[in-house]
């Protein structure tokens, strides 16, 4: 298992598949390689490009530092780009998203960004987010699962059927990294949209609630330079096989 060394001396693993350009895929919250809807997206994609997963730092195979900084979760990236030559093209799901807009706003060697659903909410209260990341701080296990999932909006009876599944057990094994994504969260800012003028696809899926699509299309209005897409889906998931030809098709 390939693994490069963070500027703070953090190990993140990685694995790279296809060839042709670089891509890296950020994953959501609470995700890592072996907890992922990313690895189909991957497959899809490596005919024509080389394209990076990884375990973000403190999830699956990767290590952690802490205190915790959105400032090294870019520093991860930018060792990843490294690795695989820039410039590298970005790939977010989610919170992911978030951290992709920070690399792109820090001067990462980005080529192109995709976002699919950014939680991007301008209007939300800042206290209220930060409450909410101390809470997550203060929370362990299944309980910051349970609360992270609620907090952000999702259904209940879709937290309900998690329960107990692989992949909750997955999310509670890397429970600690939840208060990460809501840090991310909260330093996601207008100035720092403002600062990201890569061309950028903005996606999201016609099966989303309001919410989520309303986020993805205020986020395209933000960013300087970015066009924003629906896709066929269900709720905050396009299946790979749409979502790959949307991608590429950018990307080239």
């Amino acid at each position: 298992m390939p693994t490069v060394t963070s500027r703070d001396g953090t190990r993140i693993a990685y694995e790279s598949t296809g060839s042709g350009p670089p891509l890296v895929l950020i994953d959501a919250a609470g995700h890592f390689r072996a907890n992922s809807s990313l690895r189909e997206l991957a497959d899809q994609l490596a005919p024509e490009f080389t394209v990076l997963r990884y375990d973000r730092r403190g999830r699956g195979d990767s290590a952690d530092t802490p205190p915790y900084a959105p400032a090294r979760e870019v520093e991860d990236l930018a060792a990843l780009v490294t690795a695989v030559g820039a410039p590298a093209s970005l790939y977010g799901y989610s919170s992911g998203c978030l951290l992709a807009l920070h690399a792109a706003a820090a001067g990462l060697d980005v080529h192109r960004l995709v976002l699919l659903e950014p939680p991007l909410d301008p209007a939300e209260d800042s206290a209220e987010q930060r409450a909410f990341t101390a809470a997550l701080r203060e929370s362990s296990g299944e309980d910051t699962v349970a609360f992270f999932l609620t907090g952000i909006g999702v259904p209940e009876e879709m937290v309900a059927g998690m329960r107990g599944s692989p992949h909750w057990r997955a999310m509670a094994s890397v429970a600690h990294t939840f208060a990460y994504d809501s840090q991310l969260s909260e330093e996601t800012t207008a100035a720092l949209l403002s600062r990201v003028t890569v061309p950028t696809l903005v996606l999201d899926s016609a099966g989303s609630s309001g919410d989520l699509t309303g986020m993805a299309a205020t986020a395209a209005a933000m960013l300087p330079n970015a066009v924003h897409r629906s896709l066929p889906g269900e709720w905050h998931q396009v299946p790979a096989e749409t979502l790959a030809p949307a991608v590429a098709d950018f990307l080239r």
